[in-house]
């Protein structure tokens, strides 16, 4: 018996040195190699990734396949019905199982008028937080290391292109140690991921031989807000809808008309504000009906998450939360409907004294593991219906509009007539998987990761799961303050470098 709990030490001691020496030795790495890092980054942010934009999508996944070749994967274009994915297959000898690593090398639209930048696509760096006061560095590109606190800011800079960068940098880096990754590496880039994936997921039957894995990483979010090494074992899923309510054929002067014309931006108002209460819990029927109640120790791992309220109210500017669940993580493990957009008419300097004759709202429904999309849509349909709207999937015909006083027109997200959704996927935090990475991410930083049930963004991964069976975790690696699907995103550099370090470990393990 003690021989046995000798050796038990002695493995323990072992793999707790050698995380130790894996984090030296790509530490150095990255110390020694941050100019060249940052050049093949600034290289992938400065062509535009817009899914819509579908001749730079394109350019992006040449670039990329073009990225894995030279470090020795098996890379190839996977064509879609829609946007491409990039695919690359490294083969270690004698591994004994493999890791599929997913990550989307597409961005979110945005406003150009709102970056603080000649242009969201030609990366700066700056010396700090743009927010407090932070500097540009001018000829960046010329430095070999750079200010600690400095970031890039770019469009994608955090979601998702820096975790493809980290990746690809920590398989360098154990090759420049003599080291491989002890598992065959599979990588899925997806370049659709902010237009719900569709082609991904469409790509499951005719590639699912490629996809065959024992664990999925998803490289995918930010860190927790306590900067501590994070860990996700599930991520929401999301529905999507529009909704634009008819007034009159056209706009009308609202000196002459007001008061006898409807206006339909009031409307809009109306039906949106019956979806909520003043605590911000949902009042639609059914709304929350197949949340099941929280065990003991799902309590207990929600309230271990150091969330700080106080700092996150303050950080973002408010004085009040919703009410649904007791703190942030429980609300998480709820279904969350949100108005995304608005849209009616003019304001400011453009505005004018009419009836509009629409008004359209964009409405995200946030999905948990036990909610189905097409039944949380259908159910929103129903409380449309009831406030007493007719539901049109077109533009109304006059028919219709002498019909009905009051006509709605429901599309999904994207504009379709179809609607669509992305399911949320949870994986067990006791799962061997769930505990194997929680060791080597707890051993390599000398601390225990942040563990979240569910995190609140929404990643592709559930037809994955249902298709294969395996264990889908998330590896966040970027800053919490990286204006993540907002103006001047940003990553900050010692994400990046300890991204790599991050990566190199788990390859490792």
């Amino acid at each position: 018996m003690r021989k046995a709990v000798t050796w038990i030490l002695l493995l323990a001691l072992a793999s707790l040195n050698g995380a130790a020496q894996t984090r030296a030795t790509v530490e150095r790495y990255v110390a020694e190699h941050q100019q060249e890092i940052l050049g093949e980054f600034v290289s992938l942010l400065s062509i535009p990734n817009v899914a819509s934009d579908k001749a730079n999508i394109r350019k992006n996944a040449e670039q990329l396949r073009q990225m894995l070749a030279r470090r020795g994967f098996a890379a190839e274009i996977l064509e879609t019905d829609v946007n491409p994915l990039v695919y690359g297959e490294l083969r270690i000898p004698g591994a004994s199982r493999t890791i599929l690593w997913y990550a989307h090398y597409d961005g979110q639209p945005f406003d150009p008028k709102l970056w603080k930048q000649e242009s969201a696509f030609k990366p700066i760096l700056r010396d700090g937080r743009m927010e407090d006061g932070a500097k540009e560095i001018p000829n960046f590109a010329s430095l070999k290391t750079y200010p600690s606190g400095a970031r890039v800011y770019a469009r994608s800079a955090s979601d998702d292109k820096a975790p493809i960068i980290a990746l690809l940098a920590a398989i360098d880096a154990l090759r420049a140690s003599g080291q491989q990754p002890k598992s065959n590496v599979r990588l899925i880039l997806d370049g659709e991921e902010e237009a719900s994936s569709r082609g991904l997921i469409s790509s499951l039957p005719k590639y699912k031989d490629k996809y065959r894995a024992d664990i999925m990483l998803a490289l995918d979010g930010p860190l927790h807000s306590s900067g501590r090494p994070t860990l996700a074992f599930g991520g929401r899923g999301i529905a999507t809808l529009e909704l634009t309510v008819f007034g009159p054929k056209f706009a009308l002067h609202s000196g002459h008309f007001g008061n006898w014309v409807p206006n339909p931006a009031m409307d809009l108002i109306q039906l949106i504000a019956s979806m909520k209460d003043d605590t911000g819990r949902a009042v639609i029927e059914g709304f929350y009906d197949d949340v099941p109640p929280l065990t003991a120790e799902e309590k207990r791992i929600l309230a271990a998450v150091p969330d700080d309220p106080k700092e996150l109210m303050q950080f973002f500017g408010i004085s009040r939360t919703d009410k649904v669940g007791g703190s942030l993580q429980e609300a998480l493990q709820y279904p969350s409907l949100n108005v995304r957009g608005l849209r009616s008419a003019y304001i400011g300097s453009e505005a004018r004294t009419v009836i509009p004759e629409s008004a359209t709202a964009s409405i995200d429904i946030r999905l948990i593991k036990e909610t189905d999309p097409d039944r949380m849509i259908r159910r929103v349909l129903d409380h449309i219906r009831k406030q007493g709207f007719y539901i049109v999937d077109k533009e109304p015909d006059d028919a219709i509009r002498a019909k009905y006083p009051r006509i709605v027109r429901v599309t999904s997200g994207s504009g379709g007539a179809t609607f669509a959704g992305t399911k949320a996927y949870r994986t067990e935090m006791n799962h061997p998987a769930s505990l194997e990475i929680t060791n080597v991410i707890q051993r390599t930083w000398n601390e225990m990761p942040v563990r979240i049930r569910t995190v609140g963004g929404t990643v592709p991964m559930a037809p994955f799961a249902e298709t294969f069976g395996f264990p889908i975790i998330a590896v966040p690696v970027v800053n919490f303050d990286n204006n993540q699907h907002s103006e001047n995103e940003n990553l900050r550099l010692e994400n990046l470098w300890k991204a790599i370090v991050t990566f190199a470990a788990v390859l490792t393990m």
